[in-house]
């Protein structure tokens, strides 16, 4: 890993050589936070992010010793599909790790965005009103700098942890995201960021050009681990 400066809004650049060292660097980085967040408070909670680098990093984390009856999970976004559907979020996590842990049920937090993206946000917002300041925040970054399903020119209701999402610019149109302010309210925040197709939005963000990755300003700043894309 060779580890860039940085930037002027405290996000720390960690260019990875190979995909396969990156999603071990998530993975372990997410087995100290949980081990340290269960020793000082006694639980460990994280919200997810979906794709395909996330989905290769769950893999990891099933086989892991670890006081699974401690985790909280919650997802950062969500496609308003059925629960069953093969595009959403909280199956694929499902299916590549937590079926396999023992995560009590009632400490899993799905979106529930087969109910549409206005009763669906307002029912998550509520189960969120319960959490207390997220341990770590995964996230993702979109060729056009969106990040969960916050796009570009896309106006929110912050004032809610929870908000509707209308005419995506990817489908489906509906979806479900938290908020900027509440994805804030972490103490750690890592962005994974692959593949040649984001070079675009990274020259923006370290640029200073303002994409809605760069709306996720947590007060300990924020980690970006990348490969296959070039830090300038």
């Amino acid at each position: 890993m060779i580890q860039a400066e940085n930037t002027h809004n405290n996000t720390r650049w960690k260019h990875f050589d190979s995909i396969e060292s990156l999603r071990h660097s998530v993975c372990d980085v997410i087995v100290q936070r949980a081990n340290e967040a269960i020793a000082q408070r006694g639980r460990f909670s994280i919200v997810l992010a979906g794709g395909n680098t996330p989905r290769a990093v769950y893999r990891l984390l099933r086989d892991v010793k670890m006081d699974w009856s401690k985790w909280h999970i919650y997802h950062g976004d969500e496609r308003c599909l059925p629960n069953d559907h093969v595009d959403r979020n909280s199956l694929m996590a499902e299916q590549a790790w937590l079926q396999y842990v023992a995560i009590p049920a009632s400490q899993i937090h799905d979106i529930p965005a087969e109910l549409g993206p206005v009763a669906g946000a307002k029912a998550y917002a509520e189960t969120l009103k319960n959490a207390d300041t997220f341990d770590m925040v995964l996230l993702g970054l979109g060729e056009d700098g969106h990040t969960a399903s916050l796009f570009p020119n896309h106006v929110v209701d912050n004032s809610a942890d929870a908000v509707p999402v209308f005419n995506s610019p990817k489908p489906p149109a509906e979806r479900i995201s938290i908020s900027q302010c509440r994805l804030n309210n972490t103490r750690e925040v890592i962005f994974l960021v692959t593949g040649e197709g984001k070079q675009e939005a990274v020259d923006h963000w370290r640029k200073g050009v303002a994409i809605p990755a760069t709306l996720i300003t947590p007060e300990n700043g924020v980690d970006v681990y990348c490969y296959e894309v070039v830090l300038n």
